[in-house]
């Protein structure tokens, strides 16, 4: 086995053990689970970090000094002395003081005064507040969202609060990230897929907040060819959940060369989110990471602040369907309502939780996109042959501006919560798109099972052949084509690869004699079921004629 992988099972272990605790307390599959979960993961990432930078910077310390070395340097130190260190850390490195740190804790598990569970939570909360100003991310009122919540009041029942906290310090106390943090991207995607894995449905009304890796690297390879060099660029995500799209585009990029900007009316998508960013080296991106209605309350404005906010780059899988009833003729009158160009979806009489609120999230995304921007958008398949009048108008003015790159149709089944067929639609405004490359990719990928639900998983070759067919601008058979746009409006401006393929119908040598036997047997077999037909009809006739009435 190799190193990476090694990390990785290890990594999840200590996964799988602080989940094993929360099962013993009786927390599994509660709502509570993924906070504890979630908060013991980054509390020990950013203690170790801490310690793993404190060792670069202290002179007195080399590169070979131990974790226990280390940590006992930093308990010589006065709170003067250790407030030095503060601010030559690292950006992405969270200030501890010493009695915040997992082995302090570990070493005063017997503690009564406080408890236990009290010194705990004091820790997560000292490590909050000592940096709120870097590590926070907001609402959309600019209040500020704490790292932490105190651990133990998700434990009911006062007698098992220090039990629980002593089994959580435990499990975080026989694991260390030390050899992980030279690690890249690919390692850090690998394990927030698995640390989230049990979490991917939300709660709220935004349910489908994780899009599998294989369209985020799809997409981010395609925004971002190896040819293009791209250097400080702004990547919008509107309905971001736990950021699998952004982290992709940001990774080929450059985290350093990128900024991100994001939204989501989700409490628990954005705490993933944040942990996804403290992970991979964005947590300069993290003040620009708000919790609130997108649609009803977008926060990220232009410098004036008296409009929305243009990007280079945006990237989102919104939600296809939900409820928005209860505000939808406020956007009607909304300040930025122009951005409704194709109008909002009326009230049905019934199935309001259907009501296709992707249709304004696609509105907003065009309208916060700058002249010269690129983006890619996750929609249901159904969006791009539909016939509504918001759908077609969204199309047409896509295809008249010549703003559309290509659409890829993606198998079924590919998301862990649903069956929806997806497509991704390309944007890219700084060129004039007379043709549309249209893929069509929906038969790709290897069927398989996720407890009682079918899933469809692309391989590392079906990925590769989507990108290349779509950076080389290619066409392949059943698989891909160029559609001048002109055809593209003929055809009601549908994006629909399947409609425009040549259809080919197979043709086989036959003699005169073969022709007859051939069109003999299908009349023979054509009377046989007109005869079958007859004979049920008389037979249905028979039995009503014998019913009676008792």
């Amino acid at each position: 086995m190799d190193k990476e992988r090694q990390l990785i099972v290890k990594t999840e272990r200590m996964i799988d053990d602080l989940k094993a605790v929360c099962g013993e307390y009786g927390l599994s599959n509660t709502g509570n689970e993924y906070k504890i979960i979630a908060d013991s993961f980054l509390y020990k990432y950013l203690n170790d970090k801490f310690l793993y930078e404190f060792k670069r910077v202290d002179k007195s310390l080399s590169k070979s000094s131990t974790t226990k070395e280390v940590e006992e340097e930093i308990m010589k130190l006065s709170p003067a002395e250790m407030s030095k260190y503060r601010y030559g850390l690292g950006a992405n490195v969270a200030y501890i003081r010493k009695e915040f740190l997992v082995s302090y804790l570990f070493n005063n598990k017997n503690s009564t005064t406080p408890k236990f569970y009290e010194l705990f939570d004091n820790a997560l909360d000292g490590i909050s507040n000592d940096n709120i100003d870097i590590f926070s991310v907001r609402t959309g009122s600019k209040e500020k969202i704490k790292l932490f919540s105190p651990i133990s009041q998700y434990i009911i029942e006062s007698n098992k609060k220090n039990d629980f906290a002593k089994a959580i310090i435990d499990k975080l106390v026989e694991f260390s990230f030390d050899e992980v943090f030279d690690e890249k991207y690919d390692f850090f995607a690998t394990i927030f897929e698995y640390l989230i894995k049990d979490y991917n449905k939300d709660f709220g009304k935004y349910a489908e907040y994780y899009t599998p890796n294989s369209i985020a690297r799809i997409i981010a390879k395609i925004l971002v060819p190896d040819t293009d060099k791209v250097r400080n660029v702004s990547i919008y995500d509107p309905a971001a959940g736990s950021g699998t799209l952004l982290l992709a585009l940001a990774h080929e990029i450059g985290e350093s060369d990128c900024t991100l900007y994001t939204q989501d009316i989700s409490q628990k998508s954005n705490e993933f989110l944040r942990l996804n960013l403290i992970l991979n080296s964005l947590v300069h991106s993290l003040d620009n990471v708000v919790h609130d209605n997108t649609l009803l309350r977008p926060s990220h404005l232009n410098k004036d602040g008296n409009n929305l906010a243009k990007f280079d780059y945006i990237v989102s899988n919104p939600p296809f369907k939900t409820d928005f009833s209860d505000y939808r003729d406020k956007l009607v009158d909304d300040k930025y309502s122009d951005r409704f160009f194709a109008g909002i979806p009326n009230i049905p009489n019934k199935d309001k939780d259907k009501m296709a609120i992707y249709l304004l999230f696609i509105q907003h995304i065009l309208f916060s996109l700058k002249d010269n921007g690129k983006a890619a958008i996750v929609v249901p398949t159904g969006f791009i042959a539909a016939k509504g009048a918001i759908e077609k108008k969204i199309r047409k003015y896509l295809i008249d501006n010549k703003w559309v790159k290509g659409v890829v149709s993606m198998p079924s089944n590919l998301f862990a919560t649903t069956g929806t067929s997806v497509s991704i639609m390309f944007i890219d405004k700084s060129t004039i798109n007379e043709k549309v490359l249209l893929v069509e990719a929906s038969d790709l990928g290897i069927k398989t099972k996720d407890g009682k639900n079918q899933r469809t998983l692309l391989t590392y070759e079906d990925i590769i052949k989507i990108q290349e067919c779509f950076l080389n601008n290619e066409e392949l058979e059943n698989f891909s084509i160029k559609v001048d746009i002109n055809e593209i409006t003929e055809k009601e401006y549908s994006l629909a690869a399947s409609q425009y393929f040549d259809i080919k119908i197979e043709y086989s040598a036959m003699t005169s004699e073969e022709f007859k036997e051939t069109i003999d047997e299908y009349s023979k077999t054509l009377d046989k079921l007109f005869n079958e037909k007859s004979e049920c009809e008389k037979e249905l006739k028979k039995n009503l004629g014998m019913m009676k009435y008792e």
